[in-house]
């Protein structure tokens, strides 16, 4: 169960970070928005992160949930704000993906 509260930690890591990107695109009063949807996703992301740390090893959970965001963002990226796309890129996402399944594979 803790793996699941961790992979969804997760997911609200890649949440504030768009929130930060969408931020960065607006002004007045929808940029405040969404520095509150930061806010809101960055704490709920530490409360799960947290949760998920009182049985799974620290180091394992932070590098899966850091793991995680960082994939995570790197497709919103490139999906939804025009980063740009190139084989080193995809290289290194797959590698990413990899090594946190690793890690979880390797955890007990």
């Amino acid at each position: 169960m803790n793996w699941i509260i961790l992979i969804v930690a997760g997911l609200f890591e890649v949440a504030f970070a768009s929130c930060l990107g969408k931020a960065k695109e607006t002004s007045g009063t929808e940029m405040y928005l969404w520095y509150a949807g930061f806010l809101i996703t960055m704490t709920i992301s530490m409360v799960l992160l947290i949760k998920a740390t009182q049985t799974l090893p620290m180091g394992t959970a932070y590098a899966v949930w850091t793991g995680i965001g960082a994939v995570g963002t790197a497709l919103m990226g490139i999906f939804f704000f025009k980063d740009p796309v190139s084989f080193w890129r995809i290289f290194f996402i797959v590698t990413l993906i990899g090594s946190v399944v690793g890690l979880k594979s390797v955890s007990h």
